[in-house]
């Protein structure tokens, strides 16, 4: 990083307002060559600059970048649900070995008190307690296609999501209640799997229990976008940002099987209902998370909204946690992430996907405020991080709509 009295030099790959405006806004120098400062970055140029055989790209002492190397384990839709998983698995065999343990010290005690002598401290610190499950039950296909069939027949009128695991805004996206409806997608693929059966998708894909039960808000299905900021996985350093807003559909939501195949009840993505006629461009089907925990604290009171927060708060943390120990944690990267949250009627939160570079793109006035003032946000906690001078200064001043959970 230059001296405080020089110009910073940035790089991008994006030619988005929100953006642009904030780089010049801060007087930084756009790069005119592969030199910068600060670099922010596609998912696919960013896997140049860690490459090992490149000697030439290694960053220097002060530079940042927008993403980890090997982001994507949080990121693929299908590297997050098994990471996901195999920390629960982890976490909740400590939980089983802290209750032998209490067990244990109990039973001491009580043996120490008969005997008349002073009780053993056998106490041990308590894991953090993990949430109930956070992300619907998911399997990778073609891989666990022999699992999942298995799971479907269990429960043969549940509906499932399929996704591709490198698309984004709802490409490929469709949903199932019928086995043989996957067979319309498969392409009568040539790959078979280790038992010589035929594997139904050309790509990877991942399938996940659809929740059918969404809170709904005027009869439509909403999710939500929240954006957290990461400049280090070890110590784990988060900022949970307090805007961010709910994407609703445009047609009032039904579980009818006859409406299994419209994307404008189903797929909240922006870029799907812009598609639709009745399509808003006023509010872009969009609306504030203040807003809706206003409407939550207003029709389930406040204890119903405040738990609703901590719950999406705790599932973003162990979210993170999750992969804490298998990101790179370069000293030149931070991370914005987009995490997509949908809410069930009963108020439980469901991540749906952590994205790597959500969405600049604006489709509203609010929409475009929201992000100028979270990019300067995500710029000013960056930059002073990178440089060290986040300790000390006053909160408010830095972290902006920010808030640190570390």
């Amino acid at each position: 990083m230059r001296r405080e009295n020089e110009r910073i030099v940035y790089r991008t790959d994006f030619d988005k307002y929100v953006l642009i405006s904030n780089f010049e806004r801060l007087g930084w120098t756009r790069s005119t060559d592969e030199d910068f400062d600060i670099y922010w970055a596609s998912v696919h140029n960013v896997r140049g600059l860690f490459n090992p055989e490149v000697l030439s790209k290694r960053l220097r002492d002060g530079q940042v970048v927008n993403h980890f190397p090997n982001h994507y384990e949080l990121t693929r839709k299908d590297l997050m649900a098994r990471n996901i998983k195999r920390y629960r698995r982890e976490r909740e065999r400590q939980a089983l070995q802290e209750q032998a343990e209490e067990s244990l010290s109990s039973f001491a005690s009580f043996a120490a008190r008969k005997k008349g002598q002073s009780e053993p401290n056998l106490s041990m610190p308590q894991v953090d307690r993990v949430p109930p499950e956070w992300v619907p039950a998911t399997y990778s296909l073609p891989n666990d296609y022999a699992i999942f069939v298995e799971e479907f027949r269990k429960s043969p009128n549940s509906t499932w999501i399929a996704k591709p695991t490198g698309k984004a805004q709802g490409r490929g996206i469709f949903l199932v209640s019928k086995l043989n409806q996957l067979k319309r997608w498969s392409n009568a693929p040539k790959e078979k799997n280790q038992q010589g059966q035929p594997l139904p998708f050309r790509e990877p894909y991942i399938i996940s229990r659809y929740i059918s039960n969404p809170l709904l808000v005027g009869g439509k299905k909403f999710d939500m976008r929240l954006y957290v900021l990461v400049t280090s996985y070890r110590p784990l350093k988060v900022f949970l940002y307090r805007g961010g807003f709910c994407r609703f559909c445009v047609e009032q939501y039904s579980t009818d099987v006859a409406e299994i195949d419209n994307i404008f009840v189903h797929l909240t993505n922006v870029a799907i209902q812009k598609q639709a006629e009745d399509y808003n461009e006023q509010h872009g089907g969009k609306w504030a998370i203040s807003d809706l925990m206003l409407f939550i604290e207003s029709t389930r009171g406040r204890a119903a909204s405040e738990k609703l927060a901590s719950d999406m708060e705790q599932i973003i943390v162990h979210t993170l946690k999750a992969v804490q120990g298998i990101i790179v944690n370069d000293k030149h990267c931070f991370e914005m992430y987009g995490f997509d949250v949908l809410i069930d009627k009963d108020l439980r939160p469901w991540l749906l996907e952590v994205n790597a570079s959500p969405s600049m793109t604006t489709t509203t006035e609010d929409d475009r405020l929201l992000k100028l003032r979270l990019i300067n946000d995500v710029l000013n906690i960056a930059i002073q991080e990178k440089r060290g001078q986040l300790e000390g200064c006053d909160d408010d001043l830095i972290l902006g709509d920010f808030a640190s959970r570390s």
